[in-house]
């Protein structure tokens, strides 16, 4: 038995974990690499493993960065069952086809130049219809239900409470007389957020293969955090200026709907029209009100008085392009959410452009920015900006929310492994080298722990 680490090593994307378990293959996601077009170009290389050759695929949450190569594996002759919770299903196939329109999109931009080049013109990484292919392999699985996916392979998914269906995967594997159990804890969600309940406590392992994407650093506390949302909301109405909130489709729009209907009266959210304008994220909150068998229980108690927790009376969901055109027509009193979270792409950019030069616009700024996106040079305190290049005044206000984070800080992460009794062997993975780096030093002190910080492609005996 052994597991080799193909990704996710030293960095925060391309999750992928070989396990090696008599004569069995499996693989524990396989996930975008993201950053820079040098980083990404990776992704076409070839798998580090021949895909014919693997047995089962288990995932652990809908994200990219965990599962946006499994077209690709299917496309080089994956032809097994991915395992993974039932919700993550559904949100798949949103968001893979999603990945799969990007790509085509992308190539087409690209071979327009390659074509006048007299280069040779590429072909997506995978398509649409690649992307809706992949989706019959997939296997729904409840949380806390072992099931055996090949011989001497058990898989029981807990509660990560990351996003909806995000799962804490525990593998006990046996080859001959010897039984192992790794549980890969997957992303681990923020204890306390809404909807979701907090990552569900382990007792045991032999191996514990852990995120480490906060391991350096504490989040702001929630009541804070809310509060401030609550001031700026409020203070911007006297104004009455548009809010534009730029946010990721899966996740934090489905939050920020929730706690705008928890707090409707007090922050006087029924003076404002809301726009969901992203059809992607209007998607996945439905798949999230399908769901709510999964939320905490504050979320169910909501559910159960009040029906739907994302719905509004004066939200406006805008699926087509020519409902988000309408928007861009209202001058006030509008609150705008859309994509991308990091103003990447997407109809955020649009609203920009007819608002963020006006000095009654709010731009409220509620997730992380990459070093070298449009929301970080917001965050960073741009006096203008460049879209479709047109340079942009930037006059509204740009207010950055802490503390709304979907993964767990330092101390989320030391609690959560300080429940294993038996303080396993730690693999740390899914993180910058100084927040791992820290985070292992972190765990030595504490627990005594040993603990590795694998490169790309080493492998560990079980």
């Amino acid at each position: 038995m052994q597991i080799e680490f193909l990704g996710a090593t030293r960095e925060v994307t391309g999750s992928c974990y070989l396990i090696h378990v008599g004569e069995y293959r499996l693989l524990v996601e396989c996930g975008l690499i993201q950053g820079s077009s040098d980083h990404e170009r990776h992704n076409r290389d070839p798998f580090r493993f021949d895909p014919e050759a693997i047995d089962a695929v288990v995932l652990t949450h809908a994200h990219i960065d965990h599962s946006g190569r499994l077209p690709l594996l299917i496309k080089r002759g994956y032809s097994g069952k991915i395992y993974t919770h039932r919700a993550t299903v559904d949100l798949c196939k949103i968001m893979l086809e999603d990945s799969g329109y990007l790509n085509e999109k992308e190539v087409q931009w690209e071979n327009k130049k390659r074509e006048r080049k007299g280069l040779e013109l590429l072909e997506p990484l995978y398509t649409r219809n690649e992307a809706r292919e992949a989706h019959q392999h997939f296997r729904s699985l409840d949380y806390d239900e072992a099931q055996e996916i090949l011989p001497g392979v058990r898989l029981t998914l807990h509660d990560a409470g990351h996003i909806l269906g995000s799962a804490i995967a525990e593998l006990e594997l046996t080859e001959g007389n010897k039984t192992r159990k790794i549980v890969f804890s997957g992303d681990l969600g923020h204890r306390g957020a809404p909807i979701l309940r907090d990552p569900k406590p382990i007792r045991h392992a032999d191996l514990v293969v852990m995120e480490s994407t906060y391991g350096d650093r504490l989040h702001r506390n929630w009541d804070e955090t809310w509060q401030e949302m609550g001031e700026i909301i409020s203070n911007a109405r006297s104004g009455k200026g548009n809010i534009l909130i730029p946010a990721f489709a899966v996740g934090r729009t489905q939050e920020l709907l929730y706690v705008f209907k928890q707090n409707f009266k007090e922050w006087e959210i029924d003076d404002w029209e809301v726009f969901l304008d992203s059809p992607m994220a209007i998607e996945a909150t439905d798949v999230y009100f399908r769901h709510a068998k999964v939320y905490d229980k504050r979320a169910k108690q909501v559910y159960q008085q009040s029906g739907n927790p994302f719905m509004l009376p004066n939200l406006h969901r805008s699926q087509r392009s020519e409902d988000s055109m309408k928007i861009n027509q209202i001058q006030s009193g509008a609150i705008i959410i859309a994509g991308s979270g990091m103003c990447t792409g997407g109809r955020i950019k649009h609203h920009f452009k007819h608002n963020i030069w006006r000095q009654d616009a709010h731009v409220l700024i509620v997730g992380f920015q990459a070093s070298g996106t449009l929301g970080r040079a917001l965050v960073d305190g741009a006096q203008q900006i460049s879209l479709w290049g047109e340079t942009i005044q930037v006059k509204a206000q740009i207010h950055t929310i802490g503390g709304l984070s979907a993964h767990a800080d330092q101390q989320g992460l030391l609690d959560w492994y300080g429940h294993f009794e038996n303080r396993p062997r730690v693999v740390l993975v899914h993180g910058e080298p100084e927040a791992m780096d820290v985070l292992a030093q972190r765990l030595q002190d504490k627990y005594q722990s040993d603990v590795v910080k694998p490169n790309f492609q080493q492998k560990l005996a079980l």
